[in-house]
């Protein structure tokens, strides 16, 4: 097998190895300069990941509401969801007292 039918298979079945190498960054340039913009930053996936806990306990909200006046349908599907909410709200917690831990032991650190 030829190196020109080497290179194309390898070209057809793995597309990501033909793409050119990212070049490295210059000397003056910025760290973060190579990131594309598109990719979100860690405050965009805190930001993301905050409305999404907010959205279920608003929904898990409404659903209180609806059983408090008795428009329930499935009483299950409520509890579910109740509990869903509940546990993405400690996991929130647990991943804000995490990076507050971090951030206290990078603090403490001596230079």
């Amino acid at each position: 097998m030829s190196t020109e039918a080497i290179t194309a298979l390898a070209s057809s079945a793995l597309p990501s190895l033909s793409a050119p190498l990212p070049l490295p960054p210059e000397p003056g340039m910025p760290v973060g300069a190579l990131h594309s913009p598109q990719s979100p930053g860690f405050s965009d996936l805190v930001t993301q990941g905050l409305q999404q806990v907010n959205q279920q306990l608003l929904g898990s909200q409404t659903d209180l509401q609806q059983l408090a006046v008795g428009n329930v349908q499935n009483l299950h599907q409520i509890m579910i969801r109740l509990e869903e909410s509940k546990l993405s709200f400690q996991l929130m917690m647990q991943v804000r007292n995490r990076l507050l831990e971090s951030y206290q032991d990078v603090m403490k650190m001596q230079l």
